[in-house]
């Protein structure tokens, strides 16, 4: 575990009341000047006021008790490794309320957080910046002197200045605009005043933007803002956001309590979106969408990205964390429920599948890891909270709460949730408050049960066999926990209190029995089931746990899987499962190819995305030995049936989930080499390239990935040519994302030499080393060089931020050898990354444990993979 920094909280003594904060941006020389007049309370006579403050120099601070002459601070003395100031007085500050006036200048950085400046260019081809904010989780102090605590919550006064053609935008409606006096070319823009809220959801905006707008059927405006001359690109987003405020309304029974609300697209921007309170702001690709160029799954991520912020409005705003060890409340739950909010809207995207392989799988596999940590994580210092927005916070936490409201079913579950987002309204909350209402509304021991999945890292494997008894079938069931590095050996016994669902081939889609498995072993009993029957546990792959069946019930359930009689998410659970026993040395991995075969006849866009992903990560592991042009045989020999059956172009009648599969298996395929795939695939490029017959927007990504990963110079200059005349965002980064497919090394330095370049956005970078990395063996080695010749730069972009995390394991997770495990750990011991410290740790483990898995399986694969192919 990283070593704990020295940290303490604010001192008490003094609280906000009231924020008057008057901000004047320069965007030409990126200063910003700043007078705050707030209303205050002194609990406790001091002499001193501590306050969070970073990269801001106060020019003047004083204190006026109510109806009492204004007394100055005579000293500031800066804390900045504790981001803190301390303002000292005179004499001793009274109990009451008064006003602390600060006057103070700071920089509009380019690190993207705090108010920082965004690049961006006209239509005419000049570059401007504009003006914003990103506050969480605790950079709110670097645009004003403030209480930067979740938990010290207070109103807002804002008003910016600024010229008078930009426009202007914070939390809540514009009151006034007016001139502002010693500047004509200056307006002075008043917001109203906000309800009770924390720091790190105040934001201001100010830029040159169009909008499009609606008013949801509760009566509340909605604005997209969206970059100049883009305004149609606003509409899908501003119809998900119309649909969706009505429907959180509905399920938590509590109106949205804002006037208004704006969603923003923003050109410089380190997260996906930010949940700030009535201005939520986005990356363009996660809130534009244009008709024409834009890809089913860019759809859906906007749909998911605006539930998700959307939710945050009142669970994180309404309602905020106590503290950062509860951040997984906010994040965790609106991980959930912005699925369930796509599915209300988009009934045929089928998400709730897609959740299985995109947040539930991801998140056990991190969790599996030794250098994991507990969902409810004790952190102090402001690097380590930036270290916990990661697949646990986010996926894992969505995971169980999914597997809770499952567990209580959903009329109990909303009503708790009304129950919590009423008592804590305005205020601030933890993780036992949250099952204390649920406690309430459903009756079910929810504490006890989920104090097992966030207060202790991992999950369980639960290991079972069954017995026939007559008509009856007894199951065994042991649970222990998972290891990714083979079975569990500790000497303590973690014990996890697991709802367990029971399903047979009688009706697979309905749970038979479904108990809580609370102890270590467990024997059930199902009645009247034959013994030609197959059996099943963890229905729906809902509960948060992996399953081994004995080799009997497996070869039982095979037949399920080629005949499609297991409902989609539970053929994806069971594949999913056995690579993941396979990868921890359980079983052999030979077994799983095997049963990979077996979905020849799979029809479901998110199990083939599931299975492709493993796939993947097989191949990079093999791209170590000199047998990995066989295990591209195997893709192509799975992959091609059904690539046959879908072809180039949509037939009639196609939705959703066919475009995605459609890319999906012509990409899998053209990057492994198939012939046709990749003749079809070169033809159709030149075509778009020539103008006579332009890609759609769903084949983009499979054709310029064939084309690359096949390609030579002259193919790289043409995708670097359509990435500078792209005028979409959406398909910049789809040519960033693809660049790594080039295999050449001089060619690969030119792509990594690019990455940096003014061509790309700084939040974009990290996607293209991460794509040279996972593009090849040679890229892999490239790219960890890169990351070390540019450190500095790199670290300086990013420092802070799960940027830096993103970066590190993108570049050598795919290492498989025990020597280059020991040559990531000593390079970060020498150029520390405090906010990456855990993901560090994390890659190492995973580079140690490719290394056993290839000594432990490679002979094996080798020869199943070439009898399989048979003699050339």
């Amino acid at each position: 575990m990283p070593e704990k920094r020295p940290f303490e909280r604010l001192p008490a003594d003094v609280s906000p009341l009231n924020y008057g904060l008057c901000l004047k941006p320069d965007l030409i020389d990126f200063t910003f000047e700043g007078k705050l007049e707030a209303a205050v309370q002194v609990k406790n006579a001091t002499n001193q006021i501590v306050m969070n403050c970073a990269d801001i120099d106060i020019i003047t601070a004083s204190y006026a008790p109510e109806g009492d002459e204004e007394v100055h601070a005579t000293g500031f003395n800066y804390q900045n490794e504790d981001e803190k100031v301390t303002l000292s007085f005179p004499s001793t500050l009274q109990k009451g309320t008064g006003t602390l006036k600060i006057d103070f200048v700071g920089e509009l950085n380019d690190k993207m957080k705090g108010f920082y400046r965004s690049k961006y260019s006209t239509a005419s081809g000049d570059t401007r910046y504009a003006a914003v904010t990103q506050f969480e989780a605790t950079d709110a102090r670097r645009a004003f002197p403030c209480w930067d605590e979740p938990a010290i919550k207070a109103t807002f006064d804002i008003s910016l200045v600024v010229p008078k053609d930009r426009v202007a935008l914070s939390n809540m409606n514009v009151l006034e605009r007016r001139p502002y006096p010693d500047d004509e070319s200056l307006v002075e823009v008043k917001f109203a005043r906000s309800p009770v809220m924390s720091t790190y959801l105040v934001a201001f905006v100010v830029g040159e933007y169009d909008f499009v707008e609606a008013r949801s059927t509760d009566g509340v405006l909605v604005r997209v803002y969206t970059p100049v001359g883009k305004a149609e690109q606003g509409k899908f987003a501003l119809e998900v956001a119309a649909k969706t405020l009505p429907f959180y309304k509905d399920y938590f029974n509590v109106p949205y309590p804002l006037p208004k609300i704006d969603l923003i697209a923003i050109a410089d921007f380190a997260a996906g979106a930010m949940e700030n309170w009535g201005l939520v702001t986005y990356r363009e690709t996660a809130l534009l969408i244009d008709p024409k160029n834009s890809c089913s799954s860019s759809r859906q991520w906007v749909a998911l990205v605006v539930g998700h912020e959307l939710a945050h409005q009142w669970f994180g705003n309404l309602v905020t964390m106590e503290w950062w060890t509860h951040l997984w409340l906010n994040e965790g739950f609106a991980s959930w429920i912005e699925y369930l909010c796509v599915d209300h809207c988009f009934p045929e995207y089928d998400i709730w599948t897609q959740f299985v392989s995109a947040d539930y799988t991801r998140a056990q596999e991190l969790d599996a890891l030794d250098n994991s940590h507990p969902i409810e994580v004790s952190v102090g210092h402001p690097s380590e909270v930036d270290e916990i927005f990661d697949a646990i916070s986010y996926s894992k936490g969505a995971s169980v709460i999914r597997m809770l409201h499952n567990y209580i079913g959903d009329e109990d579950f909303r009503k708790g949730m009304n129950l919590y987002l009423t008592k804590f309204q305005q205020r601030n909350a933890a993780t036992e408050d949250l099952w204390d209402s649920l406690e309430k509304a459903s009756g079910k021991p929810i504490a006890a049960v989920m104090n097992t999945w966030t207060k202790q890292m991992g999950f369980p494997l639960i290991y079972v066999e069954a017995e026939q008894q007559e008509d009856d079938r007894v199951l065994k069931l042991v649970q222990k926990k998972f290891c990714a590095s083979g079975p569990y050996t500790g000497e303590d016994f973690p014990m996890w209190m697991v709802p367990i669902s029971i399903c047979t081939s009688e009706d697979p889609s309905c749970a038979k029995m479904q108990i809580l498995m609370d102890k270590p072993e467990l024997t059930v009993v199902l009645k009247d089931t034959k013994p030609e029957h197959w059996v099943k546990l963890n229905l729906g792959t809902v509960g948060f746990y992996r399953t081994q069946y004995s080799p009997a019930m497996l070869e039982s359930l095979i037949p399920a899987i080629r005949d499609l009689s297991l409902p989609p998410v539970d053929r994806l659970g069971l594949q999913n499962d056995l690579f993941s026993l396979a990868r921890a040395g359980i079983i052999s991995t030979v077994e799983v190819l095997k049963v990979m075969e077996a979905f020849v006849n799979e029809p479901n866009y998110t199990v083939w995305s599931d299975l492709s992903c493993n796939l993947g990560i097989l191949g990079t592991l093999l791209s170590h030995t000199d047998f990995y042009e066989d295990i591209q045989a195997f893709v192509r020999d799975v992959f091609s049936p059904i690539g046959e059956r879908l072809g180039w172009d949509p037939k009639p009648g196609e939705g959703h989930l066919d475009a995605l599969l459609r890319g999906l298996v012509l990409g899998k395929l053209g990057k492994a080499g198939h012939k046709a795939t990749l003749e079809e695939a070169r033809r159709r490029f030149r075509e778009h390239v020539e103008g006579k017959q332009l890609l759609s927007a769903d084949l983009r990504s499979p054709v310029y990935v064939t084309v690359l990963k096949h390609g030579d110079s002259s193919t790289l200059d043409t995708m670097l040519k359509l990435h500078k005349q792209a005028d979409m965002q959406e398909e910049k980064n789809r040519i960033e994302r693809v660049l790594g497919a080039i295999s050449q090394p001089e060619l690969i330095q030119k792509v990594l030499t690019f990455a940096l370049s003014e061509e790309v956005r700084p939040q974009d970078t990290v996607s293209v080393i991460g794509g040279v990395a996972g593009g090849s063996k040679q890229g892999r080695k490239a790219a960890w060089k890169f990351l070390r010749d540019n450190w500095e730069e790199l670290y300086n972009r990013y420092q802070g931020g799960f940027l830096i995390s993103r970066l590190i394991k993108l570049t050598v997770d795919g290492f498989a050898n025990d020597k280059m495990a020991a040559e990531v750990k000593a390079f970060f011991e020498s150029h520390p990354a405090p906010s990456a410290e855990r993901t560090v740790q994390q890659c190492c483990e995973n580079i140690a444990l490719n290394a056993a898995w290839l000594r432990r399986d490679s002979e094996q694969l080798q020869r199943f993979l070439q009898q399989r192919r048979g003699p050339e």
